[in-house]
């Protein structure tokens, strides 16, 4: 029990759950951006994948670290809208898009990775971004340790989330977002087109969906190798409801399964006679214990994964 309480008052436990977090955001806020409009896109899962391995791609051909997280939200971007043209104007099913966009993507970053670069007994690497050096901040006590030894990705999540926030609460653009993922018809009849304000915001959510993929290889490690998303797509999908919808519990809930996380990998060294599979079970299990302590009270946008079709009532 000691060992345990020690651990919750170490700060380099703190900062490495706002790293580890910090995919979950990018990828919470892209799911959150794509359903506020009335789409849900299970493509998450491949699209960070295709992230993961295009941000990693351009940089190891020598392109520059930033470079390579706008060419990864480039290429979510397109697979975003691939899956945004399936479901918005032609009405297929969200579901089964999504779910298609995955393993598109998931297999083509792997056919694209095996066919442009040499892999030999180790994996190549890149030099990955470096915790920003605050000479002055990151002396205060407790938080400095904390919020002033990130990569420059974390403090890009961070700011996107209260970028996103004020975008959905305050703009004229965040009103019509939430308006269409409530009821499409009404932002018809104010002129403004649902399908467009659909595609886009898919668009938008799948580039940041594939920066929290970029920031795996390009921070987090410096190589890519089949598996590293390891489901973080799916736990995004849940955090938006643990988040009901809003940018700000989203980030709450990333910080909450980043702990649980970053604490199972800390008991491992520390506990003994546990099986490993329980500590790595245990940030899973307790997100649903979340998710279900939460959704009840959870309110859907009411046109979520309804088709809109012009002038139908």
């Amino acid at each position: 029990m000691s060992d345990a309480i020690d651990l919750l008052l170490n700060t380099s436990l703190w900062a490495s759950v706002l790293r580890i977090a910090t995919p979950l955001i990018f990828g919470v806020l892209g799911a959150l951006l794509c359903e506020r409009s009335g789409v849900l896109n299970l493509g998450i899962e491949g699209i960070m994948t295709m992230g993961a391995m295009s941000g990693w791609l351009v940089v190891y051909m020598g392109a520059p670290l930033l470079v390579g997280l706008i060419f990864a939200a480039l290429c979510g971007a397109m697979m975003g809208l691939l899956h945004a043209i399936l479901t918005v104007p032609l009405g297929l099913s969200q579901h089964v898009s999504g779910l298609g966009i995955t393993l598109f993507a998931s297999a083509l970053a792997y056919y694209l990775y095996r066919l442009l670069v040499e892999v030999g007994d180790l994996p190549p690497t890149i030099e990955a971004f470096k915790p920003l050096d605050f000479p002055v901040l990151s002396e205060f006590p407790v938080l400095g340790p904390i919020l002033f030894s990130q990569a420059l990705p974390t403090y890009l999540a961070l700011t996107a989330v209260a970028v996103m926030a004020y975008v959905l609460a305050r703009t004229p653009l965040g009103l019509a977002i939430r308006m269409t993922g409530e009821n499409p018809h009404a932002v018809e009849a104010q002129g403004l087109n649902p399908i467009r304000i659909r595609i886009g915001a898919v668009v938008v959510g799948s580039a940041l969906m594939a920066v929290g993929g970029a920031f795996l290889t390009t921070t987090a490690f410096n190589s890519f190798f089949p598996g590293m998303v390891q489901g973080r797509g799916w736990i995004c999908i849940a955090l938006v409801v643990f988040a009901g919808w809003r940018p700000g519990k989203a980030l709450i809930g990333a910080m909450l399964f980043a702990f649980f996380d970053a604490f199972q990998l800390r008991l491992q060294t520390t506990v003994e006679g546990v099986p490993y599979q329980l500590f790595l079970m245990a940030p899973y299990v307790l997100s649903i214990v979340a998710l279900v302590l939460v959704a009840r009270r959870a309110e859907v946008p009411a046109a979520l994964m309804a088709p809109y079709r012009r002038g139908e009532r």
